[in-house]
């Protein structure tokens, strides 16, 4: 009996459909978000990031995102490529001039 029930709750979970701020539509989201953050700056409430504060979370962001190593490769093979073809064009642009 209690299974039954566990398994309709969770049915009725996945019907359900989206309703209030997740319904509405990704421009009408971010104009609401602005007006919040607007009002939190008026109200004096609003979080303002000093030099320290923001160094520290770059570098934990920095950290959490360098552990992931197959992202990091995709990283260095994409900057590899694109270096070594500016590389290979100022070459074939140098050796165009000089003959």
């Amino acid at each position: 009996m209690v299974e039954n029930r566990n398994q309709e709750e969770s049915r009725d979970m996945s019907q359900k459909s989206r309703r209030g701020f997740a319904a509405m539509d990704p421009e009408r989201q971010r104009q609401i978000a602005s007006e919040g953050g607007r009002a939190a700056h008026r109200q004096g409430v609003a979080h303002e990031w000093n030099s320290d504060e923001a160094r520290r979370a770059g570098r934990k962001g920095g950290q959490i995102v360098s552990r992931n190593r197959e992202h990091m490769s995709e990283i260095g093979r994409r900057g590899g490529q694109s270096s070594g073809g500016r590389r290979n064009r100022s070459q074939q642009e140098g050796t165009e001039t000089s003959e």
